[in-house]
């Protein structure tokens, strides 16, 4: 909000694992007017039920949502790419099988290719090179320590 002036018809595109914070976004985007493409690969989706409480919330609100396994079809024209942690506390014995699940997750310059040019990128931190390159995190685009310092104050 605080970089494009507002969140209505702003397009999220989270790639990544189907996780707490994935959740949290699926619950709120479409009654904040926010359209939401998610990208996580088989097996890594969402919970079910915030799945379908997120599609219930995009009619009643007339926002678009769309669970794919194809990243580049969930970064079409967002104006937001956002990612997380691919490995949470707890799941660290599942790191090997994780890795590989997620191989061509990670979001690049040619993700943000098929983003909307005034494109910006968020992660909640910390962050691992595996989720986003260099590249990216450290662009103009990237927001990601203005979004830290908003969740100082809060």
């Amino acid at each position: 909000q605080e970089h494009y002036g507002g969140l209505k018809g702003l397009t999220i595109a989270w790639i990544g694992d189907g996780n707490n914070v994935l959740q949290s976004f699926m619950t709120s985007t479409a009654k904040l007017g926010m359209h939401l493409q998610i990208a996580t690969p088989r097996g890594f989706e969402p919970d079910l039920r915030i799945t379908k409480i997120a599609e219930q919330n995009s009619k009643e609100y007339g926002t678009k949502f769309l669970l794919t396994t194809d990243p580049l079809e969930a970064a079409d024209s967002a104006n937001v790419l956002v990612t997380d942690t691919w490995i949470s506390m707890g799941q660290e014995e599942e790191k090997k099988e994780r890795l590989k699940a997620f191989q061509g997750y990670q979001i690049t310059m040619q993700t943000a290719k098929s983003a909307a040019s005034n494109w910006t990128f968020l992660h909640c931190l910390p962050r691992k090179s595996e989720e986003v390159d260099d590249e990216v995190f450290y662009s103009p685009q990237s927001l990601v320590f203005q979004e830290a310092e908003n969740r100082k104050w809060t």
